[in-house]
């Protein structure tokens, strides 16, 4: 794997979770990397998980790189635009956006008994509306805002974090619909970016340990999960590679792109491929 060093991410979501362990795989590499999210230190706690950006961000420039917390509510497209701005301003660049924000995992901590549920008129309306508003729309909004610098400077990678749940039956439809509709937006964006040399990738984690699946252990197979670090590794592989417009489009897999790239999880152990969709 290459160095990031002189590199400059925006992953959002990061203060826990995937978003989080990306934030630390690109700070690994020496890369400039800044995190948002909605929880920040002395604010208000948006999940019984912890975790803030600030701490994110420490973490990341304990491990060689640069972290810069940005508290941001992608919710809102003015938040979210101030976000990028912030970044073009001080940096002058933006060479990797990570879409990783998602909406619609509240039913992890708020009482529901997901497991319990028989079909999709069991769900609440409102986790669909989530899902498609903080996370599909905030992925496409965030990208809006970034494209243009990416295409101004000739180069950039965007990646949106999603699930193999787009080429299921079982995983839900919310979850499989927005998944589905996540991997579409990167196709199509990939057809737009490609004459400017900016590539657009889907990537698909395994089970990963974050906060909220461990919190539900019992009911996942945890045998040949991923830490969330290790899809940082992964996302750090693809952008350190000089020839990543040939996953312009398509899907990745993080266990795949162990193999090919030669990174291993944070335990020493490279995770294959299949088993449970990536959660939380």
């Amino acid at each position: 794997m290459g160095s990031l060093a002189g590199r400059v991410a925006l992953v959002t979501g990061a203060s826990r979770g995937v978003g989080k362990g990306i934030a630390l795989g690109l700070g690994e590499q020496g890369a400039t990397v800044y995190v948002t999210g909605r929880a920040a230190v002395g604010g208000p706690a948006t999940t019984p998980f912890g975790g803030t950006v600030e701490e994110t961000a420490d973490e990341v420039t304990a491990l060689g790189g640069r972290g810069v917390a940005v508290v941001c509510d992608h919710a809102d497209d003015e938040q979210s635009r101030q976000a990028v701005e912030r970044v073009v301003a001080e940096t002058g660049r933006l060479d990797l956006l990570v879409n990783n924000v998602w909406g619609g995992y509240e039913h992890f901590w708020d009482g529901t008994e997901f497991w319990r549920e028989a079909g999709f008129w069991t769900e609440p309306i409102a986790r669909w509306d989530s899902m498609f508003g903080t996370g599909v729309r905030a992925h496409y909004v965030t990208s809006v805002l970034a494209a243009p610098t990416m295409v101004a400077q000739g180069s950039g990678l965007i990646v949106n974090v999603s699930s193999d749940a787009a080429e299921k039956t079982d995983a839900g439809v919310s979850y499989g619909v927005a998944k589905s509709a996540t991997d579409r937006m990167v196709a199509c964006m990939a057809h737009d970016l490609r004459p400017h040399g900016v590539a657009a990738v889907s990537l698909y984690p395994g089970l990963v340990r974050t906060e909220s699946v461990l919190r539900a252990a019992e009911f996942f197979d945890m045998s040949d999960s991923e830490s969330p670090q290790f899809i940082g590794r992964a996302v750090a592989a693809l952008a350190a590679d000089p020839d990543v417009m040939r996953y312009s489009g398509q899907v990745v897999r993080s266990a795949a792109l162990g193999r090919e790239y030669g990174f291993t999880d944070v335990d020493g152990r490279r995770p294959g491929t299949g088993g449970p969709t990536y959660q939380g």
